[in-house]
């Protein structure tokens, strides 16, 4: 395996990294501040193919590998997490599940107007009483003449009230348990479908998250995506992706906060010279350094593994139910990435002292921007369960370099983003 950028990636990294520091950077703190949504920020992200960068060029999208995905949401977190979200969003939980199970009608409606960002996605699956227990939804699905009436209340729904798609998980059959969910593409305009309410978060406070309520939602039987009651196999297979896109706004953050704190301290004068002469300081910019570099190497192994995977099973195989190592790998990269950007965080508000603390900085928007990545997409807790699972399952027989097959990464799936 070879990490070294190819050009079109070194290209690609280049073209966001001044997007966003000319578009994007001096927005920052006044769309932070009024919680407002860049939409047509993150519409000239998707004219740059950033919303569809692995949906095959038949549909409209970049046709690029997973790592490729990982460059480019890093470059965008290092900017704006809260935009990372939308796009990793989009990318692993919207057109992901399209390219997998999606009908060719259905791909020709939804997945081309995702990956050109004409339209954003959002995947609804958590709910009041389930969150890291997917198989608990109460969300029912009821078979009518034309198609489903969809009942029930999803939280926590990503890009909430600007999507122009919405993947929902119903029980079509209550008594089958995970076995018996189904999901379904649904449209803001269906009648029954509503946003509830919007959350008031800590921070990610430019990404729209929602509650939406189904009231006897009217969904047409062709918007069943995939096959009925086999719906859990739909959200397992976007969360390897998922947690590996998650993991990549976690290095993006962190080495936006590491830049900000070398330039910080190579400024910042006390006792006669910059602080960064201080030994203290140079320790923790150091540690900051190799945990990004630990972080980021994991990230890359994931979307390389991922990418094997994809490649040798096929996308309607194993890689769709989550019982390739590709899980535990990804679970792996989103674990160490998520608790690392918090601890980086927190070593960058110390350096910058007081100012660190202040709205006026960065990194505050950065240190709270940085909490919830340890809980979406599933939990810190959830993926050590995932990683044990796959380690347990190979008894003496595993590796660093093992690619026989581990443990599924099936329920609990932790899926709230």
């Amino acid at each position: 395996m070879d990490f070294a950028l190819t050009d079109d990636q070194r290209l690609l990294k280049d073209t966001i990294r001044r997007f966003m520091e000319a578009e994007m950077r001096p927005i920052l703190r006044e769309y932070e501040r009024e919680e407002r949504f860049p939409l047509e920020q993150i519409s000239k992200l998707g004219e740059l193919g950033c919303c569809g960068i692995m949906v095959p060029e038949e549909w409209g999208g970049a046709g690029a590998d997973a790592a490729t995905y990982v460059v480019m949401l890093e470059e965008v977190a290092r900017v704006c997490a809260s935009t990372a979200v939308t796009l990793s969003v989009t990318n692993s939980a919207g057109c992901a599940p399209l390219v997998r199970h999606g009908t060719p009608a259905q791909k020709e409606k939804y997945l081309r107007r995702l990956a050109s960002g004409e339209i954003l996605g959002s995947f609804c699956l958590t709910e009041p009483g389930a969150g890291s227990d997917a198989a608990a939804i109460t969300t029912r699905a009821v078979r009518t003449g034309g198609g489903y009436l969809l009942s029930g209340t999803k939280t926590w729904v990503s890009s909430g009230g600007v999507s122009g798609v919405y993947i929902v998980f119903a029980k079509t059959d209550p008594g089958a348990g995970a076995r018996g969910i189904s999901a379904f593409l649904v449209e803001p305009n269906f009648r029954g479908f509503r946003v509830s309410r919007y959350e008031d978060k800590m921070g990610l406070r430019m990404s729209r998250t929602a509650e939406v309520t189904l009231d006897q939602c009217e969904v047409p039987a062709e918007n069943l995506l995939g096959v009925e009651n086999q719906g859990l196999k739909v959200a397992l297979g976007a969360l390897d992706g998922g947690r590996i896109g998650i993991a990549a706004q976690a290095v993006g953050l962190a080495q936006g906060a590491l830049e900000a704190s070398v330039h910080y301290a190579q400024q910042r004068r006390a006792f006669g010279k910059n602080i960064a002469e201080f030994q203290a300081i140079q320790w923790m910019l150091a540690d900051m350094q190799t945990e990004i570099e630990a972080a980021r190497g994991l990230t890359f192994y994931a979307a390389w593994r991922y990418d094997q995977n994809s490649q040798r099973e096929g996308a309607a195989g194993d890689l769709a139910s989550g019982k390739t190592r590709a899980g535990a790998d990804a679970a792996r990269a989103k674990l160490y990435a998520s608790e690392m950007v918090n601890r980086v965080v927190y070593k960058a508000v110390q350096i910058h002292g007081s100012m660190g603390y202040s709205r006026e900085s960065d990194v505050e928007r950065m240190y709270r921007d940085a909490r919830v990545i340890t809980i979406y997409e599933g939990t810190s807790e959830i993926q050590r369960t995932i990683i044990a699972r796959d380690l347990l399952s190979r008894g003496s027989g595993f590796g660093s370099h093992d690619s026989g097959q581990g443990a599924s990464s099936a329920v609990p799936a932790g899926t709230a983003q």
